[in-house]
């Protein structure tokens, strides 16, 4: 665990008491802060008396007297569509609210570090799409070459769970918007944006204000170095605000389709991901072959990865042999079943239209599992890939009306998961992808799309 550093003899209030705000709490204690916690629902409350976590109701008069400071848990709106009372109510006392993510940076570096060999670094990746199989990614790549590697965040451990970092330790964070935006110390080594496309524009007050939360682990981390994706005018922005020309090798620029010139660069075009540094090409590998890695997608989530290997000493050759062993996520293009020629796959995390369309890219002849709770915006972004699609199969409570979006593909209204993957093992044929890609939140059928992917799993097993 990280010792919260800086509140020693304070008392600090907890706002959700889910796996982080329980870890903050813990933390806090380990490093002599007082804390006082609340949640609305009474399965958190429950959870935290359960470990002695003193229990006090933040939305009433009065609740912060003699509080220091107010940690908030990343799913808590603080500020669209509409602050919750609780952190409404620390403002007008003049309390400061933070996060986990805040608390973890400010305390992260421990007194001992003076007396390491080599100082431990974080790496911290966000992005709309991407981040959870980049962090892995790098990760597993680090840990396959002997590093010492801890991964957390969005993803693995709670921040503060972690362990201290050893001499040359890797600490690697997925961060969400959620999480950026808030908190009140973000200071990693290495900072990587992966992309941009639209989600929790609700929670953000539209595009802009997603984006600048993002972009906050730069303009306000000031990280070392740069890894960022260009794909998008926003990232082409990022990049060009942290550098002070194409020569400046604080920043690694990243695509995946086009041929970068200039500085230093990784991208990957047809399925060869190539690295460029003043003008020539120093590495490469051919990503084509490699399973946990299949699309477009991935392949940009390869560079990201790559780039930030290569800032920590790793040879190409060695990153390489770490893709090749690389499993890939679970609910991300993951491989359940390959039986009499058909490949089942399970993209449950690809939960709005951008992250549908690359799975969909990623294969040919696919039969289609897809519908859930739509999100903004239409399905009309998926229509590029649709001349791939042999038949989709729509789950949801509003089946019908997804299907309806769905022109140019034939689909057949199923509701169930159960329905949808019945028909598609009945009609599935040798050379065919079974893809489960929803392009839409799971909450109408499933408690979350890990949920609604382990469902998927299972019935597959059972069929296969």
């Amino acid at each position: 665990m990280i010792p919260v550093q800086g509140y020693e003899g304070r008392t600090l209030a907890i706002l959700g008491l889910g796996r982080s705000g329980r870890t903050a709490a813990r933390a806090l204690a380990v490093g002599g802060a007082s804390v006082v916690a609340w949640d609305d629902g009474p399965a958190g409350r429950a959870a935290a008396e359960a470990e002695g976590i003193p229990l006090r109701d933040l939305s009433r008069e009065g609740a912060f007297a003699g509080i220091d400071a107010l940690i908030v848990s990343p799913g808590i709106p603080h500020l669209y569509p509409q602050p919750h009372p609780a952190i409404a109510a620390a403002w007008e006392a003049g309390v400061p609210v933070d996060n986990d993510i805040g608390l973890f940076f400010r305390s992260i570096a421990q007194a001992d570090w003076a007396d390491l060999a080599v100082a431990p670094k974080v790496v911290a990746v966000t992005g709309s799409n991407g981040k959870s199989t980049t962090a892995a990614l790098l990760h597993h790549v680090l840990t396959e070459a002997g590093r010492e590697s801890q991964l957390a965040g969005n993803i693995g451990r709670g921040v503060l769970d972690i362990e201290p970092p050893g001499s040359g330790g890797v600490v690697v964070l997925e961060l969400s918007s959620y999480q950026t935006d808030l908190a009140r110390s973000l200071t990693p080594d290495v900072g990587v944006f992966t992309n941009l496309t639209p989600d929790h524009l609700d929670r953000h007050g539209g595009l802009g204000g997603y984006f600048a939360a993002k972009r906050r682990l730069f303009a306000e981390g000031g990280p070392d170095r740069c890894v960022i994706g260009v794909d998008e005018p926003e990232g082409r922005y990022l990049a060009n605000q942290m550098v002070e020309g194409l020569g400046d090798d604080r920043l690694i620029r990243v695509s995946s389709g086009r041929k970068l010139t200039g500085g230093w660069s990784v991208f990957a075009r047809k399925g060869f991901l190539s690295e460029y540094r003043k003008g020539r090409q120093t590495g490469s590998i051919d990503l084509r072959d490699i399973p946990g890695l299949p699309g477009a997608h991935n392949h940009q989530n390869a560079c990201a990865a790559y780039a930030v290997a290569r800032t920590m000493g790793l040879a190409p050759r060695v990153i390489e042999e770490g893709f090749r062993s690389y499993p890939g996520l679970p609910h991300r293009s993951q491989l359940v079943a390959d039986r009499d020629g058909v490949r089942w796959v399970n993209d449950s995390k690809a939960t709005n239209v951008d992250s549908a369309l690359k799975a969909l890219q990623a294969f040919d002849r696919i039969r289609w599992i897809c519908g859930g709770l739509a999100k903004e915006g239409g399905l009309g972004g998926l229509l590029p890939a649709a001349g791939a699609v042999v038949k989709a199969y729509v789950i949801g409570r509003e089946a019908e009306a997804f299907a309806t979006e769905l022109r140019g593909v034939e689909a057949e209204v199923c509701t169930t998961m159960a329905r949808a993957v019945q028909r598609a093992a009945e009609e599935a044929r040798p050379g065919e992808v079974v893809l489960l890609a929803p392009a839409a939140a799971s909450f109408d059928q499933y408690d979350s799309f890990e949920k609604r992917g382990d469902d998927f799993a299972a019935l597959v097993d059972a069929i296969t």
